[in-house]
Parts: structure tokens; sequence; C-alpha cells
């Protein structure tokens, strides 16, 4: 497979299932929208977080690593914003009144635009992320086997899994939201709420690893 062991792929794609199905700010606001909305608005985050995924391969691929170090103020930027914003979604949560989406006609679910826009800044956000990328793929190209055909191939592999994974979170929780009565809905996000909340702390006080 251009160039890469079979054996050292497999290693690779059990370490990306382990890093997918690692809870995280992601997955609570993908399980999150589709307890309060519907697995459509579950899906809408994921494919919000391939687009940041998609952003973080490009700048792998193209062997922009100098210029991220070289630009940390921006990362920093957009860390205390999803930082900021994570806390923000939290907060919401909290005050949320348990709408339960088997009774209401679904008239307060966000647009598109801005679901899709939650998954990728709350992924972008996230420090770990361009450093798993910058650190994992990395050590699974096989010198002389064409590295940007192999970091690309690798980068789709983990958006593949991630996407797989992550819609099968959105599809499960959005079916138990048809099921939930309204005080326990408002428990679920008022739990998830405080998750956010958390990790927008963390976040914000994370130090960025160079």
């Amino acid at each position: 497979m251009l160039g890469i062991e079979f054996a050292a792929y497999v290693t690779y794609v059990l370490a990306c299932i382990a890093i997918v199905l690692a809870p995280g700010p992601t997955l609570t606001v993908i399980v999150a929208n589709s307890l309060r909305h519907g697995p459509r608005a579950g899906m809408l985050v994921v494919a919000g977080t391939q687009v940041g995924l998609l952003l973080l391969l490009a700048i792998l691929a193209a062997g922009l690593e100098v210029v991220v170090r070289q630009a940390a103020w921006v990362f920093e930027i957009i860390r205390l914003a999803g930082a900021a914003y994570l806390i923000w979604l939290g907060i919401k949560l909290w005050r949320s009144g348990g709408f339960n989406p088997a009774e209401g006609d679904g008239s307060d679910a966000p647009k598109t635009h801005s679901l899709v826009w939650q998954g990728a800044l709350v992924l972008l956000s996230n420090p770990k992320a361009l450093l798993l990328f910058g650190a994992l793929i990395p050590q699974f190209i096989t010198p002389g086997g064409g590295a940007l055909a192999q970091t690309l191939f690798l980068g789709v592999t983990f958006m593949v899994i991630s996407t797989i994974s992550d819609g099968v979170y959105a599809l499960a929780a959005g079916g138990l939201g048809k099921w939930l009565t309204a005080p326990r809905l408002k428990l679920l996000e008022r739990i998830s709420g405080t998750f956010l909340i958390a990790g927008g702390v963390w976040l914000a006080f994370s130090k960025r690893q160079s």
C-alpha cells in the first residue's frame, strides 16, 4: 500500500481506533446535538469535524510545520476562541429547558452551517489535534515510498475511521433522544454541559506543545 508495510498499517489503524474512541469535547458536542436535535444534527457536527481534519491534513501534506511554529500566536488565538466557545456551549446546555425531540417539532434546531461550524471549530481549537497529525502520521511514513501520497493515504484512513466512529455515536444518541423524557434529557444536557465547560477551562489553561 503505497510502500507502507501491511503490519505497520494495521498498527496505525488500531492506533486511530483507540484515538477516536477516547472521549473528548468533540464527542460531547456530537452526542449533545444528537440528543437534543436528532441524528441529523449530530451528523452535521461530524461533517464539521471532517472539515477540520481535512484542513489539518492539508497543512501536514504541504509540510507547513515550520510555518505553524512561526505563527504560534495564530493557534493561540484559535485555542482561546475554542475554549470560550466550549464554555459558551456548556452554559447554553445548562440553561436548556430539556426539550424532548419526541414531543417537539425541532424548530429550535441550529442551522446546517452552524452545526458544521461547531464541529470544525471544536476540533481545530484542540491543541492536541495538530500534534496528533504531526506526531502520529510521520511515524508510519516509509522513506523513499512517496511521502506525500503516504501522508494523504494515512490521513484519509484516520478520517474514515473517525467518521464511522463519530457517526455511530451520533445515530445512537439521536435514536436514544426520541425515547427520553424532558427531565432525563435535561439531566443529560447538564452532564454534557459540565463536560464542555470543564473542557473549555482545560483548553484555556493548557499550554501549546511545541
